[in-house]
């Protein structure tokens, strides 16, 4: 099993920045791939941005190229999100999720995910 532990989440004036963390507990070494999610009230849940683990790939929702940054600290089994430029639009809950395959065929499937996380608020004022 793999616990994922999310942190970071707040509010802020558009234009600003938020990083989120997503720490992964328990048998880490079996996950290769760790994504982002949000939820916008009345909206369904999409993938905003994935990390291979094992190599370093990254995978972006078009609403964020540019603006967001998914990176990892493998000594601390953990996975940043940076966030700048940030709209009123992206105001939603964050959620991590982990999974032992590729993100290549995974990473827009909240569904596909094995792990995941109880979510972080992101708050965006305009």
């Amino acid at each position: 099993q793999v616990q994922l532990v999310e942190s970071g989440g707040g509010s802020v004036q558009a234009g600003g920045s938020l990083r989120l963390s997503c720490a992964a507990f328990g048998y880490s070494y079996s996950v290769n791939c760790m994504g982002w999610f949000r939820q916008a009230p009345g909206k369904e849940r999409e993938g905003v941005a994935a990390i291979y683990t094992g190599g370093g790939s990254t995978y972006y929702a078009d609403p964020v190229k540019g603006r967001f940054t998914i990176s990892q600290d493998n000594a601390k089994n953990t996975v940043y999100l940076q966030m700048n430029s940030l709209r009123p639009e992206d105001t939603a809950m964050d959620y991590c999720a982990a999974d032992s395959r590729d993100c290549t065929p995974i990473w827009h499937g909240w569904i596909d995910f094995r792990y995941r996380g109880q979510g972080t608020q992101v708050t965006v004022s305009s």
